[in-house]
């Protein structure tokens, strides 16, 4: 027990309380991995065995860190811990019982294109026009009913609106089809298990008598889902122990519910609580600013970050002309902090909002020939070359998996086209056999010419030809003769430019990925290869080795830390962001969202924005964001424009512009006037509400809420709508014509 020396008195308190329901509220670095990794070390060294401890995270990545130190804390029978992700440790157990739920232990695991390419074509059969109702957007809407655990008939019976009438529809068609094709997507990895214990009572008491202690990081980002099947688990023993943090949660769009952590001491009687309140990362500054901007969150668990760490500098907001400006100057704060501190390119982070404000800051970046990596991009496995092959290899494991067969029954080109496919789709749902089966039966599908059959039997041979070398031949010769007998690589090869060798690469690459899999796995099958390639994440693939600067999303960030970070666009309507709808719960998230940005950094933070930026294709003019405000004055130095930049700003709007547009330029700069000069009060009454256009920006005056800035406009006409948020009544959502809104 000598490592538990390593760890605090508060830190040791929570490893030892070992027995019945423990939550572990663990604020931004102060070691909650640590706690974790040594709780299990603890159960272990008091005789636990492994295989009766069950770990959840939410990334591989986390999970492979903690076995890791595991092992050197107790030695390798750590190795059999079941720990790893929600959907990786119950894809393990699916495995095992699917045949209980009519499902083979070949089953896909259907990422989200497969998913929507499945949907769209459940829309098709129901006569749904994906015009009216976008197939995106149906898919979120099952995605969301899955992760709260609703049926498709629960869903049907929540239904009030036409467009959850059809998802209904479409959600109950779907599931048949996945059941058809032997496939489940990521929520059926949540959903299913608990649908397996409701059922199973026996299969349930079983695990229930194998995990004997449940810990689960993260707690604040499960869904119902998640925290049902937890609860099923430990509903026995009890055992549980959750480790989180409710001021970063950040996820409620995935289907996080804040609530299971808040409510958590109330479903768990007894239950004992530990604060762990002392920050190892970041400097006093920075704890500090944190600390003032979370606590006007209503919805939290109290705590207060303390830290030994040096005081550090304050947090510099710098005020920027416009987005171009601001990434010239998160360069030049690199450039400078680089020389200052000794400090390489991998250890500066630039957060941002949303994805599309990368592109200002990377023409910063290539302007300076500064390198940078940009995590969420497209990743390796969803690439178009790497997701043909593994098409293939899924359609080798699972012959009913529709959505694979599709995807390379044409590829390489074999003259099959959409009629050929259809006749052949139309046949298989006529004997209610896969379409695979109908390739054994060619000769009854009368519709079908003899060129396209000829076409159809090459594939089905060279299916069957794989099928039967798998046991013959390693995993890894296996696959590589595969791709050479397809003739993937000559293609890619022949067509001798830089696109097509990029692709030749990356499918060379994923052969290693395969020989790499054999090598660390000499018993691994094609199904667990396949299996641990569907839920990898980004995060898991980073390992920040590149000497280059780090780009990422404030969401992405999590769970991360370095020395020096820029969180970039801090405005109304990008932080907090704005999409149409903004209740007070979703700018308390927006505000954690701000708070783990913030807690990333452990010596300096560079905060930036602008008076000036393009968005969706138009100027607008972002007011100063409200968390700003929020951060207080103490531990913070502004840093404001240049008068000089400040004018070219303003010049922006009539560089080399058609007439038309420099009206609507000179419309925003009165406008811009206008929010700003409280003196200079138009006549209202001189003038028609369709002569003042409410416009983003704009501040104005209602009848009952008084003052207010626009924040976002959408729609045209008499269902154009505006979010303003008002000084006395917050934030409100108007239709545009009944308001009756003037300027301010």
């Amino acid at each position: 027990m000598k490592f538990l020396n390593d760890l605090n008195s508060v830190q040791q308190e929570a490893v030892k309380a070992a027995n019945g329901p423990v939550m572990i509220i663990a604020g931004a670095g102060s070691g909650k991995t640590r706690v974790l990794t040594y709780r299990i070390a603890y159960l272990m060294a008091c005789g636990v065995p492994a295989h009766q401890i069950l770990a959840l995270t939410f990334t591989n990545k986390a999970a492979r860190e903690m076995k890791n130190r595991i092992v050197k804390l107790v030695g390798d029978d750590a190795g059999n811990l079941w720990m790893g992700t929600f959907h990786s440790m119950f894809a393990r157990i699916l495995r095992k019982e699917c045949l209980h739920l009519k499902f083979t232990p070949a089953f896909t695991i259907y990422d989200a294109d497969d998913s929507l390419s499945t949907i769209k074509k459940v829309m098709e059969k129901l006569n749904l026009p994906t015009q009216q109702f976008n197939p995106a957007a149906v898919r979120a809407r099952i995605s969301f009913a899955k992760n709260q655990y609703l049926s498709p008939g629960k869903y049907a019976e929540t239904a009030h609106e036409l467009i959850d009438e059809k998802v209904a529809l479409v959600y109950a068609e779907y599931q048949k089809t996945l059941e058809r094709s032997n496939a489940m997507d990521f929520d059926d990895l949540l959903v299913k298990p608990i649908e397996l214990f409701e059922k199973k009572k026996d299969i349930l008491e079983k695990y229930q008598h194998r995990f004997k202690f449940i810990l689960v990081d993260e707690f604040q980002d499960t869904n119902r889902a998640q925290y049902h099947m937890v609860r099923l688990l430990a509903q026995s023993l009890k055992n549980i122990a959750v480790v989180g943090d409710d001021a970063q949660s950040i996820y409620s769009f995935r289907g996080a519910d804040i609530r299971n952590i808040l409510d958590f001491q109330k479903d768990y009687p007894g239950c004992q609580l530990f604060r762990l309140e002392q920050n190892y990362r970041s400097t006093k500054s920075i704890i500090s600013v944190a600390d003032e901007l979370i606590r006007f969150n209503k919805e939290q668990l109290k705590k207060k970050l303390w830290t030994d760490n040096p005081a550090g500098e304050p947090v510099t907001v710098v005020q920027c002309a416009d987005d171009r400006e601001e990434g010239n100057q998160i360069v030049r704060a690199i450039q400078q902090e680089s020389h200052r501190r000794k400090l390489d390119l991998k250890d500066f982070a630039v957060l941002y909002r949303t994805n599309a404000q990368s592109r200002a800051l990377e023409e910063a970046f290539r302007k300076n020939a500064i390198p940078y990596e940009i995590i969420g991009g497209t990743r390796f496995y969803e690439r178009k070359e790497i997701k043909d092959v593994l098409a293939y290899l899924r359609l080798l494991a699972n012959p009913t998996d529709e959505v694979s067969l599709l995807r390379v029954v044409n590829y390489p080109a074999r003259g099959i086209g959409d009629v050929t496919l259809e006749h052949l789709r139309r046949f298989a749902a006529e004997h209610s056999i896969s379409m695979f089966d109908a390739l054994k039966r060619l000769n009854e599908v009368i519709e079908l010419t003899d060129r396209a059959k000829n076409s159809l039997v090459q594939f089905k041979t060279i299916i069957e030809k794989y099928q039967a070398l798998r046991p013959q031949m390693t995993f890894s010769e296996w696959a590589r003769s595969l791709v050479d007998e397809l003739g993937i690589l000559s293609i890619y090869k022949e067509e001798r430019t830089a696109e097509s060798m990029g692709r030749w690469e990356n499918v060379q690459e994923l052969l290693s990925a395969i020989s790499e899999f054999s090598s660390d796995k000499p018993d691994g099958t094609l199904e667990s290869f396949l299996e641990e390639v569907a839920l990898v994440s980004d995060i898991d693939t980073w390992e920040g080795e590149h000497n280059a600067v780090t780009l990422m999303t404030l969401h992405a960030s999590k769970g991360l830390e370095f020395p020096v970070v820029m969180i970039a666009g801090l405005e109304e309507g990008l932080l907090p962001f704005y999409s149409g709808t903004s209740e007070s719960s979703d700018v308390e998230e927006e505000r954690r969202l701000f708070y783990v940005g913030i807690t990333r950094a452990e010596q300096k933070l560079y905060i930036t924005h602008t008076s000036l930026r393009y968005r969706f294709g138009d100027v607008t003019y972002p007011g100063e964001s409200r968390f700003l405000h929020e951060l207080g004055s103490e531990h913070i130095e502004r840093v404001g424009m240049k008068p000089q930049r400040q004018r070219e700003a303003a010049s922006l709007l009539d560089f080399e512009k058609p007439a038309a547009e420099e009206k609507r330029s000179a419309q925003r700069k009165r406008a811009e006037e206008s929010a700003y000069q409280q003196d200079a009060m138009p006549d209202y009454e001189s003038e028609s509400q369709e002569q003042f256009e409410v416009k983003r920006g704009v501040k104005v005056q209602h009848e009952i809420f008084g003052r207010g800035l626009v924040m976002v406009v959408s729609g045209k006409g008499d269902a154009q709508k505006a979010v303003v948020q008002f000084e006395n009544y917050g934030t409100k959502n108007l239709i545009v014509k009944y308001a009756r809104l003037r300027p301010a």
